[in-house]
């Protein structure tokens, strides 16, 4: 495995574990909108190495392992980190937006930034499958768009510190993330492009007509 990989991982995987026996470190690192606008920014980034529990962070890391490498082999370790940063940023940017007038909405995890480099490893690579539970082959554009559409359930249910509204926007980071590395990918495999975009627009539509 990439070491770069390697290292983001333990440093998820620590955080994660401080914020499991840490009551106030969960606390004072997580998304909180109010928090957020009374000066607190950095929470938009630390939040993204917290998790709920055991299996929110297994989660997360299977499909960052599944899918980093991807990224990793076709514009290497550096580029891997811009395209995890940038979706990172986006789904809090998106989220901070969306629940602006929700100063008590919280969220936490890392799949902000790792939709966003499943959706730049799908681009890349749209023949792609993924092993459900390890056994059973998904095309990981089903995987990704099934995701995002889970994670509009999520969003409107809002019954748990999931980042659901990152998932969006670290998709929408993932895409834009790919535009500026190597805008081609986009123009050879625009069928793919286009169907990843159903999700994105799909919230768009909704967010427009007040049902989130």
């Amino acid at each position: 495995m990439n070491e770069v990989l390697i290292i983001l991982i333990a440093i998820i995987c620590l955080v994660s574990y401080k914020g499991f026996n840490d009551r106030l470190f969960f606390e004072k690192y997580k998304f909180n909108i109010g928090a957020i606008q009374k000066g607190e920014k950095y929470r938009m980034f630390t939040s993204a190495f917290l998790h709920a529990d055991i299996g929110h962070l297994v989660f997360n890391l299977l499909t960052l392992y599944f899918f980093a490498p991807v990224v990793i082999s076709y514009f290497g370790s550096i580029s891997f980190l811009i395209v995890y940063i940038i979706s990172l940023i986006c789904g809090s940017l998106l989220s901070l937006k969306i629940h602006e007038k929700q100063p008590y909405y919280s969220a936490i995890g890392a799949s902000g930034a790792i939709t966003g480099v499943l959706y730049a490893a799908i681009l890349l690579v749209p023949e792609a499958k993924l092993g459900l539970y390890f056994i059973i082959p998904v095309p990981a554009y089903l995987f990704g768009i099934g995701y995002l559409l889970y994670s509009l359930y999520g969003m409107k249910r809002q019954n748990d510190l999931i980042g659901h509204t990152a998932h969006f926007g670290g998709a929408i980071g993932g895409f834009l993330s790919v535009l500026l590395l190597d805008y081609r990918v986009l123009l050879v495999h625009y069928e793919m492009a286009i169907l990843l975009l159903i999700p994105i627009v799909i919230l768009y539509v909704m967010i427009s007509k007040g049902k989130i």
